[in-house]
């Protein structure tokens, strides 16, 4: 295909992002005009990591510039649509994310304020749901639908807020304040980011043969591949969602192997092994093994049924379905393309939660407080109302860094440690 031939579009099935071949995507490598027959089968998408083979032509997109609207950007759902500020393209607030800490902040502001104009762009359906109850679901007999508190259309009805699900947040012009997104440019007064963090993985793991479990439909795709039999499952990382997930997995029938290069699981947690070995005791009467002091090195399809993984110490372990938790990041895409200052997340300020660009505030996962991340909920609805206060015009209500309880849901053992 020649330079002046239609440049084409296509969809991540995934997340809504849209690999336009005339601009490539510079900071994965492929330059600008590089077709997409042409991008290495390894490539992933730059907003959720799957693969090339999940993205699917969109539409053709003349030389020139001029197309027409993508069929799939109009039947996309605006579950906010009928409201009265849906006509806007302005608002004086737009939040990205579709989460906990999302919702809280329109919960916030409209605590303060019926008549700001709120829009909220979120990758998935925005659903209300408690994140923890992921860990503890098959202990608790909890199904997929009865984690879901409350539907994001409802939640966004209910808060007259304009929710642009399905929309993956792209870019932002900090000095436009314009924040373009895969349905096209939203002008906002104020930009509140919401965007949490992805699991990460351990880059000599192959993508698809791994699940990483922190929303619910990734989840909710998880228990549907575990079925109602009893299945051999490896959990990599032994930290708070790992051991968390172990626990409930073993109490659902399942038999789980869980590893860790740590000597003892929740060991980051813990200085001393009294708590984890009383763990440990609690485990054995359950279907759970423990490999410490040791790594996956190498994971591959075995010829018969599930996964054959190798560790560091030379054992050799097969199983039915792998489930990575060796931590969490926030992408730094959005914050690089505003130029925000970032350490390990969004640098704001400790008192009042301001990015480095004015107009924009940061909470939750995604934010970074003197080069450290917090990954609690506990903290999410101070910072919300923090920036509530800022956004509405009263009086600050400034947020307080400090240590929370943490509640280890190893329902065999549970306990509870401070955070840092």
């Amino acid at each position: 295909m020649s330079a002046l031939e239609a440049w084409r579009e296509y969809l991540c099935k995934a997340c809504g992002y849209i690999y336009n071949e005339r601009d490539g995507d510079v900071d994965s490598g492929l330059q600008p005009g590089t077709r997409f027959e042409d991008i290495p089968e390894d490539w992933y998408c730059p907003i959720c990591g799957v693969t090339k083979a999940d993205f699917v032509l969109v539409e053709e997109v003349r030389v020139s510039g001029v197309k027409a609207r993508s069929h799939y950007a109009n039947s996309l759902p605006r579950d906010g649509s009928s409201l009265r500020r849906s006509s806007k393209r302005k608002y004086d607030v737009v939040i990205v994310g579709g989460g906990t800490a999302a919702w809280k902040t329109a919960e916030a502001l409209r605590a303060l304020s019926q008549e700001i104009s709120i829009a909220m762009v979120s990758q998935c359906d925005a659903d209300r749901y408690d994140k923890p109850l992921l860990s503890v679901a098959m202990a608790r007999n909890l199904s997929l639908s009865g984690l879901v508190k409350e539907t994001g259309a409802a939640a966004a009805l209910r808060l007259e807020v304009v929710l642009l699900s399905k929309t993956t947040a792209i870019s932002i012009n900090a000095s436009h304040q314009v924040l373009r997104t895969t349905i096209g440019s939203i002008h906002y007064q104020h930009l509140v980011i919401a965007q949490g963090a992805q699991s990460v993985l351990p880059a000599h793991l192959p993508a698809e043969y791994c699940w990483r479990i922190n929303h619910l439909s990734q989840y909710a795709r998880l228990r549907d591949a575990l079925g109602a039999s009893s299945r051999r499952v490896l959990v990599i990382g032994a930290g708070l969602v790992g051991s968390e997930l172990s626990n409930d997995l073993a109490l659902g029938g399942h038999s789980v192997s869980l590893v860790d290069i740590a000597p003892r699981p929740l060991a980051r947690l813990f200085a001393e092994s009294e708590q984890t070995d009383a763990l440990l005791k609690a485990w054995e009467h359950l279907a759970i093994k423990f490999f410490g002091n040791t790594e996956v090195l190498e994971v591959k399809r075995s010829a018969t049924h599930g996964y054959e993984v190798r560790l560091s110490d030379d054992q050799y372990i097969t199983v039915d379905e792998i489930v990575v938790a060796t931590g969490l990041k926030t992408c730094d895409r959005l914050a690089n393309s505003a130029g925000l200052t970032w350490k390990n997340g969004i640098v704001v300020d400790p008192i009042a939660l301001v990015a480095s660009e004015a107009g924009i505030y940061a909470l939750g996962d995604c934010i970074s407080i003197a080069g450290e991340t917090s990954r609690f909920i506990e903290p999410i609805g101070r910072q919300a109302k923090t920036i509530a206060s800022q956004i509405t015009g009263e009086a600050l209500i400034p947020y307080k860094n400090q240590r929370v309880p943490i509640r280890i849901k190893t329902t065999s053992m549970p306990m509870t440690v401070h955070s840092c």
